[in-house]
């Protein structure tokens, strides 16, 4: 498996597949919600494993913090550390970037997954494209 970040058109489309099957397809989320104004501020990230594109996420700077966005792997991927290596890809690009702290919308069943790489919940739950989130954050 190897975390890119997105250099040409094809990695970026590779990435907004990977969304929709998870998001629009899977959680039924709607495309005009999931992709947004932010995808061309966004640095974005496509995880293969040979070849084929298994996970995505991106990373844009707001008021001061890292936002990770869209973290997302394929059903049948999941389970298989695909999404810590996409954060760990992120997180690195974040410290060489300057970022000392990061914040994410995570869905409630994903907070321990993002517990377990160190981050916090700093929020209460709130409704995001109809599913359930709390806001969390890590100092890198």
């Amino acid at each position: 498996m190897e975390v890119k970040i997105v250099t040409n058109e094809k990695e970026f489309a590779d990435a907004l597949e990977v969304r929709k099957v998870v998001f629009v397809n899977e959680q039924q989320v709607p495309m005009e919600e999931e992709i947004d104004q932010f995808e061309s501020e966004s640095t974005h990230f496509v995880l293969y494993d040979n070849e084929e594109p298994i996970g995505a996420g991106r990373f844009r700077v707001v008021d001061g913090y890292g936002k990770v966005e869209r973290i997302c792997v394929m059903k049948d991927k999941r389970k298989s550390g695909s999404g810590k290596a996409i954060m760990l890809k992120i997180e690195q690009f974040a410290i060489e970037s300057g970022v000392s702290a990061l914040k994410l919308n995570a869905q409630t069943h994903a907070i321990p997954f993002y517990e377990n790489l160190g981050y916090e919940v700093i929020s209460v739950e709130f409704l995001d494209a109809g599913i359930p989130h709390k806001t969390m954050k890590k100092n890198v």
